[in-house]
């Protein structure tokens, strides 16, 4: 499943190709017709994400929501001299006179109100990446919770947009165990955690890709291969299983939590 950089960039493109004036809305898979009547050749008037779900804004009618999921795609192209035509499988088409922007496979595609969305930001945590988020409502669950922090970090209700990656990597870098409790954080680590994950998530807007590796600790610097994966990035323990610490040379371990796979290094995590 994308994370929440990824949805943050993709609200980035579709303000960049389509936003200002007016878009052709088709469902050429057929599932979404009805709703792509309603705002075909309006305007679109703003993108914006908030963790992984990103609305699209027309006017007064309303904003469709997309939640990609395990296996939705959302891929761009040239509509110069002419797009190619849609396969049976694109839930949703926009179009304009330059640019074409195709949706497969999402759990979510959905024309909803303004309160209905308002409803989907008030069940969602604070996203690092939103301007108006802050950490200290996240904290306050986040400090009352027996759970561990690394199911605190994926639970979208709680912190907006983390997913296995950013989990696995801020707590590699600030040292913490990803089995203590919420309630055994400081303010401290939770806000140093939250600061570098405005950081890191910014630059995987920025860069369409996720690194994590501080330059000291990068290939070229240690003279190590660079990682091959087709997540792409420098990481730190992120599907490193069994192979070297890059800082002691421990092992990297890995268990299930949360639904997902966890990585961490038991030697360098133990706050």
């Amino acid at each position: 499943m994308p994370e929440g950089h990824t949805i943050h960039r993709l609200a980035d493109d579709h303000r960049a190709r389509f936003a200002g004036g007016p878009v052709r809305v088709t469902s050429p898979q057929g599932k979404f017709t009805d709703s792509a009547a309603l705002v075909d050749g309006m305007p679109l008037t703003t993108a914006e994400a908030h963790g992984k779900h990103l609305f699209l804004g027309f006017e007064d009618t309303g904003w469709i929501h997309i939640h990609l999921g395990l296996f939705g795609k959302l891929g761009f192209g040239s509509a110069t001299p002419a797009p190619p035509p849609p396969t049976d499988t694109v839930r949703l088409r926009l179009l304009n006179t330059h640019h074409y922007a195709d949706l497969r496979g999402p759990t979510t595609c959905a024309l909803i109100t303004d309160g209905e969305k308002q409803a989907i930001h008030d069940r969602l945590g604070p996203d690092p990446l939103r301007p108006d988020a802050a950490s200290d409502k996240a904290w306050q669950r986040v400090s009352r919770s027996r759970t561990t922090v690394a199911a605190l970090l994926m639970d979208q209700k709680i912190i907006a947009g983390v997913g296995n990656v950013y989990r696995a990597e801020v707590l590699f870098r600030h040292g913490i165990d990803p089995y203590r409790a919420g309630k055994d954080l400081t303010r401290r680590e939770w806000d140093a955690m939250w600061a570098d994950l405005r950081t890191l998530m910014r630059e995987g807007v920025r860069n369409n890709r996720i690194d994590t590796v501080r330059p000291e600790h990068m290939p070229e610097a240690m003279g190590r291969p660079p990682r091959v994966d087709d997540h792409g990035g420098e990481v730190y323990v992120y599907r490193r299983a069994n192979m070297p610490c890059h800082i002691c040379g421990g092992e990297i371990r890995t268990a299930g939590l949360a639904a997902r796979n966890l990585f961490w290094c038991p030697t360098c995590q133990t706050r």
